[in-house]
């Protein structure tokens, strides 16, 4: 299991959004590129990075943000918002962006995540984002009319490295995670999955390691993190701890 901090962008800053609006947003860190090195240096393992305002834009914005946190850290990191055409897809890549996330051009463009899937195998990730089951798409303001399952039953068989599955209706507001309608999508596909929205404390990290849930790449955390409620060091621990007992099984 690996826990993704998260490090949202807007406007060149690091915030974190309610419910995924644009307008409830709340700065925590003005230099994004030291937050990721705090990260980096407390022991995580990968970085989630989205960029907000490329997510409505349709386009990357906050470019610069994201180059100076590539240039400050050595881990993996993931990124999405704005990656809409191959493209910007190879410049992320070639810059040093690890796994790019495709969201809105998964249901607008699935052909295009197949081509990018054959390109770049294991570094691309699909995006759902779902509202009550129903997939969302440009920065959350639309809603499909498919499921989460749906879309990714789509790309069963493209080679998409990872999902990330984000409860638009947990995100941000600190309700814990929606496990029951990740673990949902996690078996009704193949691809590793990620969850997301949501992660409030330490309760669901302990949930995460618990058996179903090995199924489960990891989980991702954003508010939690940032006005510490989760514990990280705890955290971090936890899930050290239980990756040693599972490799001595």
């Amino acid at each position: 299991m690996i826990l993704f901090p998260a490090i949202d962008l807007k406007d060149g800053q690091c915030v974190r959004l309610e419910l995924g609006d644009m307008d409830r947003a709340t700065v925590f860190n003005e230099d994004p590129a030291a937050q990721a090195r705090a990260f980096e240096e407390a022991g995580f393992e990968w970085l989630h990075l989205v960029d907000l305002n490329g997510a409505f834009a349709g386009r990357p914005v906050n470019s610069a943000a994201v180059e100076a946190i590539l240039e400050a850290v050595s881990i993996p990191v993931q990124l999405g918002g704005g990656i809409r055409d191959m493209n910007t897809l190879e410049h992320w890549l070639d810059a040093g962006v690890r796994r790019v996330i495709l969201g809105t051009v998964a249901v607008r463009d699935p052909g295009l995540v197949r081509e990018a899937c054959r390109a770049f195998p294991g570094r691309v990730a699909v995006g759902i984002d779902a509202r009550d089951g129903q997939v969302a798409v440009e920065g959350w303001a639309e809603t499909s009319e498919l499921t989460a399952e749906e879309l990714a039953k789509r790309f069963e068989d493209a080679g998409v490295a990872a999902i990330i599955y984000t409860d638009i209706n947990r995100d941000g507001v600190l309700k814990g995670l929606n496990i029951e309608a990740t673990l949902r999508l996690a078996n009704a596909t193949t691809i590793p999955v990620i969850a997301s929205g949501g992660l409030a404390s330490i309760e669901d990290i302990k949930r995460l390691l618990q058996p179903d849930c090995a199924i489960l790449e990891g989980a991702i955390s954003g508010r939690a993190l940032y006005d510490g409620r989760l514990d990280w060091r705890e955290a971090l621990r936890l899930i050290k701890n239980a990756r040693q007992g599972r490799e001595r099984e």
